[in-house]
Formats: structure tokens, sequence, C-alpha cells
């Protein structure tokens, strides 16, 4: 299992979110983070998830 970073930030810069979870891959880590932001009603806002090796797994801005 690898952890994966999902961080969402308000209009204003403020961070709203700051979590880890762990997935097998980046398709399970995006269900995943898609689960989360969707949890909180975050989808429409600035967000992003990160692999362990930096790539963005998901972004909105």
């Amino acid at each position: 299992m690898k952890t994966y970073f999902l961080t969402v930030f308000s209009k204003k810069g403020e961070n709203l979110l700051d979590e880890t979870f762990e997935a097998e891959n980046d398709d399970q880590a995006s269900s995943i983070g898609k689960e989360k932001l969707a949890e909180h009603d975050y989808q429409e806002m600035t967000h992003r998830c990160v692999s362990p090796n930096g790539r963005l797994v998901l972004f909105h801005r």
C-alpha cells in the first residue's frame, strides 16, 4: 500500500482539508480521493491528490 495526500483549499487560500490515506495504486487513490471530497462536499473546491512520488492523481482549480 502507498500513502497518498489529499489537500483542499478555499478561494482565499486557506487549507480546508489535509489528509493522508492508503491505496494500492493511482486508480484506487483517485476513487478514494473522490469519495473523501464528496463526504465533505469539496468536489468543486480547489483540491489536489498526490502520490508518494509527487505525481498528481486528482486536481481541480
